[in-house]
């Protein structure tokens, strides 16, 4: 007698058990699609479904002619976030596991800043009209050459235009963090919050990252407030969800 489980469901459930129990080694092959149909005496389309859950759940990923794998998923390290950790989008001290320089990853990062429009979501948040003219800079932060996270930051261009920190990682306050290059044009930031939520990765954000379309990512949502509780920044930061922890320093 079934359990109530959907057939593709219980598929999915016995092979994250072999892989979580070891039965199945990182790098293994997933039985092939004849193999699940004879075991469990399945459709095709079943079949397919379970292994797209796999798949969307980190636990394997497909080699074009080859087969589907037992995936990686031992965590990379945390991302320690505290009061100086979150001055920037990608701004996080990094801690990597079995890191070969005892804990200190070799970290780049790309930016590209573009000047745009704010969209009605981002205008909320910063509290603007839709459609005022924002800088718009987009990371992508890699840690000993893996994918660690993606962040785009807005800022309204009402308050930096034709000042020397416009461009976030450009000029004399580059990479100094949102709140030294906002301090240089006199806006003092004395605050920020986060929401942390996950959702599934989009098809560009599966490409950057290393992962599959539908697999789950950590999204965090971070706006900066100057003294008059006025948003003056706010960004979304993006990191595999089974591969990084989030941690939080709270200081009382």
């Amino acid at each position: 007698m079934g359990d109530g489980r959907p057939v593709y469901q219980r598929i999915a459930d016995d092979l994250r058990q072999q892989i979580d129990e070891g039965m199945l080694v990182v790098g293994a092959r997933i039985p092939s699609r004849a193999e699940l149909k004879r075991t469990y005496k399945a459709s095709d389309q079943t079949v397919d479904r379970a292994v797209r859950v796999l798949k969307a759940a980190g636990y394997a990923i497909g080699q074009f002619g080859r087969g589907v794998f037992v995936s990686d998923r031992a965590p990379i390290g945390a991302l320690v976030r505290s009061t100086d950790a979150v001055d920037s989008p990608l701004a996080a001290t990094i801690s990597v596991l079995g890191c070969p320089r005892g804990g200190e990853p070799d970290l780049a990062w790309e930016a590209t800043s573009t000047t745009t429009v704010a969209p009605p979501a981002i205008a909320e948040r910063l509290g603007v009209r839709a459609g005022e003219r924002v800088m718009c800079t987009q990371y992508e932060y890699l840690a000993d050459r893996r994918p660690l996270q993606l962040a785009t930051s807005w800022e309204p261009l009402a308050l930096t235009e034709g000042t020397e920190v416009a461009f976030p990682e450009r000029g004399p306050y580059a990479r100094r963090g949102v709140r030294g290059r906002f301090a240089a044009i006199g806006i003092r930031i004395v605050h920020a919050k986060e929401v942390v939520s996950s959702r599934p990765a989009t098809s560009p954000e599966a490409e950057a990252l290393g992962c599959v379309p539908g697999q789950c990512v950590t999204a965090v949502e971070r706006t900066h407030y100057d003294a008059d509780d006025r948003p003056v920044e706010t960004s979304d930061t993006v990191v595999p969800g089974d591969r990084w922890r989030l941690e939080y320093a709270i200081t009382f």
